[in-house]
């Protein structure tokens, strides 16, 4: 699995992508990320890269008092919010690929929308790894590649089409995951197994076409790297090629495809797997 570009978030990016795109997007995608993890009453789970926590504060109330929830982000400013919105949650800040836990410590690790944002994901998912138990399951929730986006793909293409080549790619890292099957042989190779993998068709959900693109283009160096009259002729081209995702009450809805892949991790671990650590548990 190859590298991607890690990106900084500001507290108001975070307040932002709680009040817009969990509502909007994640929201939807959370409850089958914990089925692929078969989480349950008395799972201990950890939520890598929680971001602002719609994975861990949905697993609540299927966890119970029996288990336990530990959200992880690298970025304070979306921990910031996470403690804001579940207070009574246990949130701390860490890199995935060095998980501040103990080996063999959680029944189940999720991971949401993220992995295509970690600079190293082989290393990432051997963290991940090694603080499950044997046995346990890991699910990870990424976007399905450009081309299999009805409206994300044109869209890109027209940014490109105004702006250059270099568009493609700023715009394009979000669906660096979207390979299925090199993601299920990468799950492989690091020893997992069984694997249960599904594709399916959500909703994000934009006031506007134009703030659609305002929230692809402004959240990337290409908003820097472009005039406003070009930025003007993608969102004019960009709300007439996708009108059809206007609903009547104005809202733009625009099909989101994801795959969800759930993985085991075997009874015997390999060593490249486990680490000695002196970090205590999570109580």
């Amino acid at each position: 699995m190859s590298t991607s570009e890690a990106f900084q978030i500001p507290l108001s990016v975070a307040e932002s992508y709680e009040a817009t795109f969990v509502p909007r997007l994640f929201r939807e995608w959370a409850p089958h990320v914990l089925d692929a993890a078969r989480v349950g009453p008395g799972t201990s789970l950890l939520d890598v890269a929680c971001g602002t926590g719609i994975v861990a504060r949905t697993a609540v109330e299927r966890i119970g008092n029996d288990g336990s929830v530990i959200g992880v982000d690298l970025n304070e400013a979306m921990l910031t919010v996470a403690r804001r919105v579940a207070p009574d949650l246990d949130w701390r800040e860490g890199d995935v690929a060095d998980l501040p836990f103990d080996d063999d410590t959680f029944d189940a690790v999720t991971c949401q929308m993220a992995m295509m944002f970690f600079p190293d994901r082989d290393r990432a998912l051997a963290e991940m790894i090694r603080v499950t138990r044997p046995g346990g399951w890991i699910a990870l929730a990424v976007p399905a590649s450009l081309d299999a986006q009805p409206a994300y793909r044109p869209f890109v293409d027209i940014a490109a089409r105004h702006s250059g080549p270099e568009a493609r790619a700023l715009l394009g890292s979000y669906w660096n995951c979207g390979d299925a099957d090199e993601l299920v042989a990468g799950l492989e190779q690091a020893g997992l197994g069984p694997i249960d993998r599904r594709t399916r068709t959500g909703t994000a959900t934009f006031d506007s076409s134009d703030a659609m693109v305002a929230t692809e283009v402004e959240s990337t160096p290409l908003i820097d790297r472009i005039d406003e009259q070009t930025y003007a002729r993608i969102r004019t081209e960009v709300g007439e090629a996708l009108a059809r995702y206007t609903k009547p009450d104005g809202l733009f809805e625009i099909p989101f495809v994801g795959h969800v892949v759930g993985a085991q991790v075997p009874a015997e671990k390999s060593r490249s797997a486990r680490r000695v650590t002196t970090t205590a548990p999570p109580t």
